[in-house]
């Protein structure tokens, strides 16, 4: 009896000093991200890039090339196939935001035509009273939308700094991404080593199943978000928008966050549209452009390359994002969703040791 609670004793020391290093390494790693969360990123760019490069390295070692000149010849691909698709949608960028500026009068005359025929049918139609409170107001917020104008532009010049940020990540990444993805099998093998051997199966089983839900959600993500690109693009150049170009792309790329990319990419489309030319019918081209593109997502695409399969749901991926975002800026929108898949991982794997377990299947004593 004595033998059993000695080893019940000993059983729980060590359970506690296991809790215990794993709080410690999940503490160490919150102070490392707040401390050093400005120079992370090239770092943190550089090891996704690896990650999503390393199949196709992989595939050239078995093919008999050795690793480094494997490596090399992935990242100038890659490099190469990044600056070609910027030249190739350059001159079309250019000639857009080329013409956008030189009609920027026209659109700043048009706005302020419309904007002044509607605060006119308003105040046709409101009460004299409340006409009188409703100038009242804007006279003495005046002042304050001027100062939070003065403001906010100070920040952005202020934030001249940032092009520095661009350029470290320019420069650094590339060449972190080139040692990480060499390197990228020996720190597997060092992290595997470092696993406590009675949970080594455990940790790897678990592991294998973030990497599977991982990539799966990369790979499709990335190809929803390019065809809603290439989609968006397409509609807003042919019915005629100024910018439309660049607004559907970026509408596409930052689709990675549900609906969010479709929504901020129609506002802003909708408001080129009336700055261009008053009327509805500019409008209903933009939005019958955006729901064709949702629709095709939703229906089509998103069905064929991501599915179900990732376990990742939509509610989960934009809490992960705004979460992350909100903790560590765009770093933390890098990390969410690995994060969130880990996440997601261990919370199923302890579920089903809960509703495996005695205290979920053992009925009450009595």
């Amino acid at each position: 009896m004595n033998e059993n609670k000695a080893d019940m004793r000993q059983h729980l020391r060590v359970q506690w000093q296991r809790l215990a290093l794993l709080l410690a390494v999940l503490l160490a790693l919150w102070l490392c991200f707040r401390l050093f969360s400005s120079i992370l990123l090239p770092f943190v760019v550089a090891a996704g890039l690896a990650y999503f490069l390393d199949p196709m390295v992989m595939r050239m070692e078995r093919a008999g090339i050795r690793r480094t000149f494997g490596t090399l010849l992935v990242l100038l691909a890659f490099g190469v196939a990044l600056i070609l698709f910027v030249l190739l949608l350059y001159p079309v960028i250019a000639a857009q935001a080329a013409a956008f500026i030189t009609n920027l009068p026209t659109y700043i005359q048009t706005v302020q035509a419309d904007f002044a025929k509607m605060m006119q049918d308003l105040q046709h139609r409101l009460p004299y009273s409340l006409r009188i409170k409703l100038q009242d107001f804007a006279s003495t917020q005046a002042n304050t939308l001027v100062s939070y104008a003065g403001k906010a532009a100070g920040n952005i010049i202020g934030s001249g700094f940032a092009v520095v940020n661009v350029l470290t990540l320019l420069v650094v990444t590339p060449i972190v991404t080139f040692y990480f993805l060499r390197d990228w099998p020996g720190i597997i093998q060092h992290v595997d080593n470092w696993l406590p051997r009675p949970y080594e199966g455990l940790i790897r089983a678990q592991a294998l199943e973030v990497n599977k839900i991982l990539s799966a959600w990369i790979r499709g993500q990335a190809i929803c978000c390019l065809a809603l690109a290439a989609i968006y693009a397409t509609g807003l150049t042919i019915i005629g928008l100024d910018l439309g170009l660049i607004v559907g792309l970026a509408a596409g790329l930052l689709s990675f966050i549900p609906y969010v990319g479709t929504v901020l990419g129609g506002i802003t489309a909708i408001l080129l549209s009336l700055s261009q030319h008053s009327g509805w019918d500019g409008i209903i081209a933009v939005l019958v452009v955006f729901a064709i593109g949702q629709g095709l997502n939703d229906y089509v695409i998103q069905p064929r390359f991501l599915g179900d399969r990732v376990g990742l749901s939509a509610v989960w991926v934009i809490f992960a994002l705004f979460a992350g975002g909100a903790a560590f800026g765009f770093l933390g929108i890098m990390l969410a969703v690995p994060v969130t898949a880990t996440l997601g991982v261990i919370a199923r794997f302890w579920l089903r040791r809960y509703l495996q377990s005695p205290l979920y299947l053992d009925a009450p004593p009595g």
